[in-house]
């Protein structure tokens, strides 16, 4: 049996913030605004994963209304969140997630992510892509006042 799940997630930019996408900092100017530590990708690929076990969303498990989560690292949220996937007995057989960013250039971070996210997921890192465009300049993306990201994630009950 397979399982289909999609995330989408934005953030905007802010000062005095790290940036970190898919469990990676990348040097930049600005961070992202989040409860948690903002990383735009691992939460759209929680989204994915919870949406393929028909567990609703992030904001559901890790509500950014508890302190509790207060700057989470999210790739423990990932973690958890794999952890349930897991449980119901599916493995990944692969994901593709798109970065959009105006700038910073994801070019050079591309491979790091991509192993990082393949650690998270307990995958090769065939079964990983990542990769990243901008807006053209258009949108919120293109006025350079955030970062999105969408992913697609198939899974697969295992022994079948």
């Amino acid at each position: 049996m397979f399982r289909i799940g999609q995330g989408f997630d934005v953030h905007q930019f802010a000062e005095n913030r790290p940036l970190i996408i898919g469990g990676v900092t990348i040097p930049y100017e600005k961070g992202l605004i989040g409860h948690s530590d903002a990383d735009v990708l691992l939460h759209t690929i929680t989204d994915a994963c919870l949406g393929a076990i028909g567990e609703g969303d992030i904001g559901r498990h890790f509500p950014d209304d508890d302190p509790e989560f207060k700057d989470a690292d999210s790739a423990q949220l990932l973690k958890r969140v794999w952890a349930m996937v897991k449980q119901r007995g599916y493995t990944l057989v692969n994901i593709d997630c798109t970065i959009m960013a105006q700038k910073p250039k994801m070019a050079p971070y591309i491979e790091s992510i991509q192993s990082r996210v393949a650690e998270l997921l307990e995958a090769e890192i065939e079964q990983v892509n990542i990769k990243a465009t901008t807006t053209e300049r258009l949108g919120f993306v293109g006025r350079e006042e955030g970062i999105a990201s969408q992913a697609a994630i198939l899974i697969q009950k295992t022994g079948i």
